[in-house]
């Protein structure tokens, strides 16, 4: 095992290698390990695609290259790239909160329950009271986009509730969070890399995975699950991140417009997650999978702990808590 993370990690720094003796002293590197086809590749792309359109028309001469599907590491391997300025612009998810505590409110189960309410927390609690702490950690994040409302699928019974995932053991990210959500509901919670899940599910490793339905039809997940149950149990951001030391670096105006073009990709994201939804059951359902509704009142009280835990554990949770729930109350 050791060995093939040794071979897999030096892989990816002779990539990295050959991609810093290729490139412009002016090119930025942009990445993602978003799948081919999901909406945070499509998203990330798209960002790229108008970001170079505008330096073009501006006649900066800077251009941002885009790599995608973790040809440049794990989001944990690229959070510590963007700190070192190896990586200058990275599309990251879950795993930030396990470097920045304040950003688990969006880890916490059942809190969020639309999109609307994710840009009345953007705006009253995200960067007021968040985006400082990633700060003091060297990540500036320029953009909340979506990564989705998330979904449990497996191999082995429906989940209709929190019971019926005793003993299954559940791929989820690298997410402290995400490994008590899954504890606390029965399940024995397995941190893999995404790119790994695929194989994990088709050889038996894990029983099932929990993930938006944009990233289980991406990487083909429907191939290799029997299962699909409609939890939505986290609303999942995805964070357009960069590393504070570098991206100061840059002139002005380039950031002026990274910045617009980040703005103008969250509503582009949010527009085509929102077409998205329904068609992408539809597909999973003709693929094969059989499809189940969940109890959520029984998934809410068995993770009041969750809740309690964040109020405890995280600096200024009972605040943060408070701000956004009264944020996003009808």
């Amino acid at each position: 095992m050791k060995f093939h993370l040794c071979k897999k990690l030096s892989i990816t720094t002779i990539i990295l290698f050959i991609i810093s003796f290729s490139l412009q002293a002016k090119d930025l590197i942009v990445s993602t390990s978003a799948s081919v086809g999901s909406l945070q590749y499509n998203t990330t792309k798209h960002f790229v695609d108008i970001t170079n359109e505008k330096l073009s028309a501006a006649k900066l001469d800077y251009q941002l290259k885009f790599f995608g599907s973790g040809q440049l590491g794990s989001d944990k391997d690229t959070q510590q790239k963007l700190k070192l300025g190896t990586i200058d612009i990275a599309l990251l998810s879950s795993t930030l909160a396990t470097n920045i505590p304040q950003m688990a409110i969006f880890e916490l189960p059942f809190l969020i329950t639309n999109r609307r309410q994710l840009i009345e927390i953007e705006e009253q609690v995200f960067y007021p009271y968040i985006a400082p702490e990633a700060e003091k950690k060297g990540y500036k994040v320029i953009g909340l986009w979506e990564n989705g409302f998330r979904n449990i699928t497996n191999n082995v019974r429906p989940i209709t509730k929190p019971e019926d995932l005793k003993g299954l053991k559940i791929r989820t990210p690298n997410s402290s969070w995400r490994l008590k959500m899954f504890k606390e509901w029965g399940a024995n919670p397995t941190p893999l890399p995404f790119g790994d899940v695929f194989i994990g599910l088709r050889t038996g490793v894990i029983d099932g995975q929990e993930n938006p339905l944009t990233n289980i039809y991406a990487a083909k997940l429907q191939e290799v699950q029997k299962y699909l149950s409609i939890t939505n149990h986290v609303y999942s951001p995805s964070y357009l991140t960069v590393g504070v030391n570098s991206y100061k670096k840059l002139p002005q105006e380039v950031k002026n417009i990274i910045e617009l073009s980040s703005k103008e990709t969250q509503s582009w994201a949010y527009k085509e997650a929102e077409k998205s939804d329904t068609e992408l059951i539809k597909k999973l359902i003709a693929s094969g999978m059989l499809l189940n509704e969940v109890d959520t009142a029984s998934f809410i009280e068995a993770s009041k702990p969750i809740y309690q835990e964040f109020i405890s554990s995280v600096p200024n949770g009972k605040v943060l808590l408070d701000k956004t729930q009264e944020v996003i109350k009808p």
